[in-house]
């Protein structure tokens, strides 16, 4: 009987490394595995802005490098994560702000007209701010004496033609500089003012806003029966920059958070948050506020006995960091009441002028750090995988917000994960409004498109100080060019390959599959993986970044040895991952097409209008055949239709973004490059060749010059050269008739010397009196 056929034994491959993904954890100083709480899903809380004036640049740094971060999590690593973000609506300088544009609005509309009544109080505000706000960065505080401030401001202005001074002020307050234009501003509008009584005071109060706003703020609340604002005007200017601030981060390409939060929706659950803690003997009331015990908390066993709850976490050399103390708890807070100044407010009692919650405490608001601690925890429960935010709130913010979340839940690790986006700086400076480097989100989209900023921030370490400057930006647009054209090129090829099927060919087919498409293969196998490790080591996009640019590199060079000779399929490939390596990252924009990242501000959705679309294309093509037609009507040349054939190139095309590059072949290949890039480079080269043509015509009209004043020395006739008034009266004493002398003035005969000297000068006259004869005769003078 014969054997049953079977299965031939199977070897079961062996497991390579894999790169396990890491990230810097501010909890440990360095890069740890990142493990979920639970396999893929990922819990992740960002602290979001505090809303009351315009985002800046370094909300982009924060929140465009969290959103990298994001995708890379979602789209690369698979993890399905929850993003939480809060938005800061309580807050003392919301308080502020909205407090000081009442009262100017106020004032504005018990004012229309300039009075001396409004000069005179414009003018108190300025020496209120003279004392309060410039002496903080003058190292001599007698400059500013108390009525002398005439006198004392002259000096100050003396003192401030010496950049050196003014710098060394802003070394001591870094709104020295923004102080010292506020008081002039403020000085220049009352002069002006007082020259143009019962005319608008609009101008006077908008140019002394700076100055004058604290000042009436001031003014109201030492009144002893001050009112809060009311409570609309602190909504209404936290929802017009919560919606401003929405509007940046759509501009940026920043996804949504999957859950916003408000503090002004959770005050009930916050006042729940602070009475657990405070019965747990962690916090305790002063004076109608509430304080965290840090003292009582630090040290304590947790409650499985067997760890201890431990204050600053993340930056245990801060603790006693009075100043960074001191601004944790905002402008409007007192330490009055403190056990330590170590505490912190996790409840405000409300001051004059401000709003106010219920709370068994009596009338107040939440502290600023607590706010994230219940919102937080609301979401996500008692722990979670990721907590992010700028490095600069470090300490106290984040430090405070797990001591209290970490006593409330009385647990050992509240947050696992810490990741702190590093400073921004803009060119070399700390950004400031003082040294005038102070860039909006705006203002940066004027100058640059979102896709560009996102590749300025995959080129630095998202965890370690940014350099924003133009020569970063300047790197920036060489590698987006690259890439531009690599996806141009790339599209190019698959379309003329795809054109290329739809025709029946009598050439010999060929695989085109040979050592060097083997090699370019294998290269993008390398990439692929050198790009997963780039990411999982702590999310290197500077690494991941170089690594795409190397090999559209290597394949460029690989397309430039000749078009018969290039496998589209292998260039074909690595632009698919190319453009899926960079969506990623968030730079595709809404670009759904298998290569390349579109531009900024594509639009996937909507119809599309095919006249709109097309009609400017088949005018072209029309207009260029009716060129065509009419040249061969007419019996033109070649090299008149090969004209209009460049015109097409060089001059219609380019408007509609299309690239004709003409071939060995004879056929041109067709890319579609947007229109600016095309337009950009046609004009450099018109400028180029229009500062070639200067040059030559320059050259040449210096040439002419040269030439005529050699001819104008020609002008004198060699029979008078010799005689006065060309030479001195009495030099000579006779000529012959060529006019070359024969005698000096004494009658004696010239030497030998002296007259072969003499004739030679006058042979070289006269050949340069002929030219110039010939020269007249032909017209050209």
């Amino acid at each position: 009987m014969a054997d049953k056929p079977r299965h031939p034994e199977w070897t079961q491959p062996q497991r390579s490394d894999e790169p396990v993904l890491k990230v810097y954890n501010s909890l440990t100083k360095s890069k740890t595995e990142f493990i979920p709480k639970k396999g893929r899903n990922v819990t992740w809380y960002n602290c979001g802005p505090t809303v009351y004036d315009s985002s800046h640049m370094g909300h982009a740094r924060n929140y465009l490098t969290q959103d990298i971060i994001r995708r890379i999590l979602t789209d690369y690593f698979g993890y399905d994560v929850h993003f939480v973000m809060n938005i800061t609506d309580i807050d003392d300088k919301i308080i502020i702000r909205a407090r000081q544009q009442y009262h100017l609005d106020a004032l504005s509309a018990n004012e229309p007209t300039v009075t001396q009544e409004l000069i005179d109080t414009v003018h108190k505000a300025w020496l209120a701010y003279l004392h309060k706000q410039l002496t903080k960065g003058l190292e001599d505080k007698s400059l500013v004496v108390s009525g002398q401030e005439e006198s004392s401001w002259a000096n100050i202005e003396t003192l401030a033609q010496d950049s050196g001074w003014v710098q060394a002020g802003n070394a001591r307050d870094e709104k020295f500089i923004m102080h010292l234009k506020a008081l002039r501003d403020t000085r220049n509008a009352i002069t002006l003012a007082q020259s143009n009584l019962e005319t608008s005071s609009n101008g006077l109060i908008t140019s002394s806003a700076p100055v004058l706003s604290p000042y009436l703020d001031a003014l109201h609340l030492s009144s002893p029966n001050a009112a809060p604002i009311p409570s609309h005007l602190t909504r209404a200017l936290s929802t017009y920059w919560e919606r401003a601030f929405m509007r940046d981060m759509d501009r940026l390409g920043v996804r949504r958070p999957d859950t916003l939060t408000r503090v002004t929706e959770y005050v009930p659950e916050i006042v729940a948050f602070v009475e657990k803690i405070v019965a747990r003997e962690w916090a305790y009331e002063a004076g109608g506020s509430v304080y965290f015990d840090v003292r009582a908390y630090d040290g304590v066993k947790g409650k499985d006995k067997d760890w201890e709850h431990v204050y600053a976490k993340l930056q245990p050399h801060s603790k006693n960091n009075t100043a960074l103390l001191e601004e944790g708890e905002g402008a409007l807070s007192s330490s009055d009441s403190k056990r330590s100044p170590a505490d912190f407010a996790l409840w405000k009692r409300s001051k004059p002028g401000e709003p106010e919650w219920p709370s068994p405490w009596g009338p107040g608001r939440p502290g600023w750090h607590i706010e994230c601690s219940v919102m937080a925890s609301a979401i996500l429960g008692d722990g979670m995988d990721i907590h992010s935010g700028g490095i600069d709130l470090a300490f106290p913010h984040h430090d405070n917000e797990l001591a209290q979340s970490e006593a409330y839940h009385d647990c050992q690790q509240w947050v696992n994960y810490f990741l702190h986006t590093g400073h921004l700086h803009i060119e070399g400076q700390k950004m400031s409004k003082s040294l005038k480097n102070f860039i909006t989100v705006e203002d940066a989209l004027k100058m640059y498109t979102s896709r560009q900023l996102r590749l300025a921030f995959l080129a630095q370490s998202w965890n370690a100080k940014m350099d924003f400057k133009e020569s970063l930006m300047l790197e920036v647009r060489s590698q987006e060019t690259v890439l531009n054209n690599f996806f141009a090129l790339a599209r190019a090829l698959v379309s003329d390959e795809e054109a290329a099927t739809e025709k029946p060919s009598t050439e010999e087919p060929r695989h085109n599959y040979g050592d060097t498409e083997t090699e370019l293969s294998a290269l993008l196998a390398q990439t692929q993986h050198a790009y997963r490790v780039a990411l999982c080591d702590s999310f290197n996009t500077p690494e991941a970044i170089q690594r795409i640019l190397e090999l559209v590199s290597r394949t460029n060079i690989y397309v430039a040895r000749g078009r018969s000779r290039v496998n589209v399929g292998v260039v074909a490939h690595i632009a698919r991952w190319v453009t899926e390596a960079l969506r990623v990252f968030g730079l595709n924009g809404e670009a759904t097409g298998t290569i390349g990242w579109g531009t900024d501000g594509d639009n996937a959705g909507g119809s599309v209008d095919r006249e709109a679309l097309l009609m400017p294309y088949l005018r072209t093509l029309s207009g260029f055949r009716d060129s065509v037609r009419q040249l061969a009507m007419s019996g033109a040349s070649a090299k008149d239709i090969l004209k209009l054939c460049d015109n097409l190139r060089d001059i219609d095309l380019i408007p509609l973004g299309v690239a004709l590059d003409d071939q060995d072949d004879g056929k041109a290949l067709v890319k579609l490059v947007p229109p600016e890039t095309l337009i950009k480079a046609r004009d450099e080269k018109l400028a180029q060749a229009a500062e070639k043509s200067a040059k030559k015509a320059a050259q040449a009209e210096a040439a002419k010059a040269k030439q005529t004043a050699k001819l104008e020395r020609g002008k004198l006739s060699p029979t008078e050269m010799f005689r006065p008034p060309n030479v001195p009266e009495g030099t000579y004493g006779s000529w012959d008739d060529r006019g070359i002398p024969l005698t000096d003035a004494a009658g004696s005969e010239l030497p030998k010397s002296r007259s072969k000297k003499l004739t030679k000068e006058w042979e070289i006259q006269s050949k340069a009196h002929e030219e110039w004869n010939a020269w007249v005769a032909a017209g050209s003078k």
